[in-house]
């Protein structure tokens, strides 16, 4: 009978690492960090310019967020959504306030939150809308990136993000971004959301026209969808106000945040928007064993109380002529493409080499950055950083593309 041999010896690989390569990371560790700079095993400090993908808008180890951490820890860090805590319905409270919506549902992740957001549209376009059982769908942008769920890449059009995840979530009508009469093309009876990024972060720092979102405001409203605006990488003071949208006057039905909610301590992210469509989703419909914990409510609080003074969104407005106007520079020399810029938030198209070496001769300089979709560089330093050290990330940039 065909079959192992017990008595054959079989050869054993072993792994050179036992963590999953799902990423492929700079040669860097980092031990340390404090503000917006961060330190090496070997004791080298660099500049932090990826900042969690925006995670750390507040720079590393913030001291008021540290201190709300501590003081959590030592008194209650999880209950579950089975019972209330005492700060839930404060935490709800302020960051709707700060954002002048109606209603917040908690999560833990970015991609959560997006989730969240989904079922909650499909769930109202049913119930309120009227649109006949599981035929609703929801009009997204080619380029965008919302998360890794399955449901998500299945409205991805990033080949790497997608291959080899199907089969793929139905619902979903892929349009060219920055294109609001692709959008209306789309829309029918059975749309029950418009699901964008106020700028796209992970492309590149897309910056739409000025006049994108408004149009989808206008389109949604006239059709009776919902608009649904991903701000987990552009909200909560990135683009120098505290949600992008608001530079466009424009008020999403749902906006998902992420990212920064948590302070660069824990995962933190949730849905604000009306309390008519959230309200939809009543209880054993959808939940989360962490989402709304304690601790992440203390240092949400916490971030609210920056927020609300406007310190940190003035900062990125008072910095942006800075990292714009150094960008534009290399760009008219030839060093580089194409530069996006708003707030403290700069993608740069490399002219002459790849985005991989850049970010590697820029480590070298002492700044951390990183590549995205190949040939772009992302830079989102923490919204602490000074003047200083802003021209001394753009001096590493500029010198990593001569």
């Amino acid at each position: 009978m065909d079959g192992i041999d017990p008595t054959q010896e079989v050869p054993v690989t072993v792994p050179v690492t036992a963590l999953a390569a799902n990423y492929a990371p700079l040669p860097i560790e980092i031990t340390a960090a404090e503000g917006c700079w961060v330190t090496d095993t070997a004791g080298r400090r660099y500049l932090d310019c990826l900042a969690g993908y925006s995670a750390l808008n507040f720079g590393h180890r913030h001291p008021d967020l540290i201190a709300a951490a501590h003081r959590q820890l030592d008194r209650l860090t999880l209950t579950s959504r089975a019972l209330q805590h005492d700060l839930l319905e404060p935490f709800a409270e302020a960051i709707t306030v700060l954002t002048h919506t109606e209603m917040f549902l908690p999560m833990n992740t970015g991609a959560e939150a997006v989730e969240t957001a989904i079922k909650a549209a499909r769930k109202w376009g049913y119930e309120v809308k009227g649109v006949p059982a599981d035929q609703a769908t929801i009009v997204v942008a080619a380029g965008a990136f919302h998360g890794r769920t399955t449901t998500i890449v299945s409205m991805s059009t990033d080949p790497e993000a997608r291959t080899g995840f199907g089969p793929y979530a139905p619902g979903f009508r892929v349009v060219p971004y920055d294109d609001a009469a692709a959008v209306a093309e789309a829309i029918d009876d059975t749309t029950v959301a418009v699901l964008v990024e106020p700028v796209q972060g992970e492309s590149g720092v897309i910056i739409p026209s000025t006049g994108y979102l408004p149009e989808l405001r206008r389109l949604c409203t006239q059709a009776g969808a919902l608009l649904l605006l991903d701000e987990i990488q552009s909200g909560l003071g990135r683009t120098g106000a505290t949600l992008a949208q608001d530079l466009a006057g424009v008020e999403a039905d749902l906006t998902m945040l992420g990212k920064a909610l948590g302070g660069g301590i824990l995962p933190s992210s949730g849905v604000i928007g009306r309390a008519d469509v959230l309200g939809v989703l009543t209880p054993g419909t959808h939940g989360s064993t962490f989402g709304g914990n304690p601790m992440a409510c203390a240092v949400g609080l916490a971030v609210t109380e920056l927020l609300a003074t406007g310190e940190y969104q003035e900062r990125a407005r008072t910095l942006h002529p800075i990292l714009a106007g150094r960008a534009g520079e290399l760009a008219e020399a030839g060093l580089v493409g194409e530069v996006r810029c708003l707030g403290l938030w700069l993608g740069v198209d490399v002219a002459h080499r790849s985005g991989r070496e850049v970010s590697e001769r820029m480590a070298t300089h002492g700044v951390i950055a990183k590549e995205t979709h190949g040939n772009t560089i992302r830079l989102a330093p923490p919204l602490t950083i000074t003047e200083a050290e802003l021209h001394q990330v753009m001096d590493a940039l500029a010198q990593a593309v001569r």
